[in-house]
């Protein structure tokens, strides 16, 4: 074999080598580019959402507004706190220590159950001479909570149909279903948990709410 086939054959193989390992070079490269810059997700894990603080019912306090001007009041009543707190357009003016009653977390579903009934209410009626000194009565149950009566066979039709024309027409639901009533807002005191499901407060602080606070007043009752 002459020196030129030998070069030639030299030649051959130094070209083959390189196609076959430049290729695998250039993707080992890149493969580490992306390696090194992407970031790292752990698979089938959602990323973590961020807490979220729940909504102030106000933007600003003002322990000092006069009672004679509350006009357009709203009642928010924080179980987990203990606080009822009157809001009249976007100003905190009333904060209030509660009591409530034996099982005070979870929402209401029977009468009896111990429990302070969550969602959107009103004041249907108001009582100045009651049996825990004044007491502003709550538009218990809601149709929320009757519509899941029905559903789970505990009231009848009739009994819902009343419930919800009754609140329709902002007057007082029924209270002798299954479901219970009667949740008042009352005085008798908030150093305990002792009322039997309504919303107690001190005697002074019933006083100074009753006057301010008329028949269909808005009250959220929040966990």
């Amino acid at each position: 074999m002459n020196r030129t086939a030998i070069f030639h054959g030299k030649a051959t193989l130094v070209i083959t080598l390189v196609l076959i390992v430049l290729p695998v070079f250039l993707s080992s490269c890149s493969l580490f580019r992306e390696t090194k810059t992407a970031p790292m997700v752990a698979c089938n894990i959602a990323p973590p959402e961020p807490s979220k603080e729940p909504d102030v019912p106000y933007g600003e306090v003002n322990y000092k507004f006069p009672l004679d001007q509350v006009c357009n009041p709203k009642l928010y009543v924080f179980k987990g706190k203990r606080r009822l707190m009157v809001v009249e357009k976007d100003t905190l003016i009333r904060d209030y220590r509660i009591g409530l009653g034996p099982r005070p977390s979870g929402d209401k579903q029977v009468q009896g159950d111990g429990r302070t009934p969550e969602g959107e209410f009103y004041v249907c009626v108001k009582k100045p001479n009651s049996s825990y000194h004044k007491s502003l009565g709550l538009s218990y149950p809601s149709p929320k909570h009757a519509e899941r009566a029905l559903v789970a066979g505990n009231i009848s039709r009739q009994e819902f149909a009343k419930i919800v024309q009754a609140i329709n027409s902002k007057s007082r639901p029924p209270w002798d279903t299954v479901l219970g009533g009667q949740i008042f807002i009352h005085g008798g005191g908030a150093q305990e948990d002792w009322t039997k499901g309504c919303v107690a407060l001190y005697n002074t602080d019933i006083d100074e709410l009753f006057e301010i606070i008329p028949v269909g007043t808005p009250v959220y009752v929040l966990p």
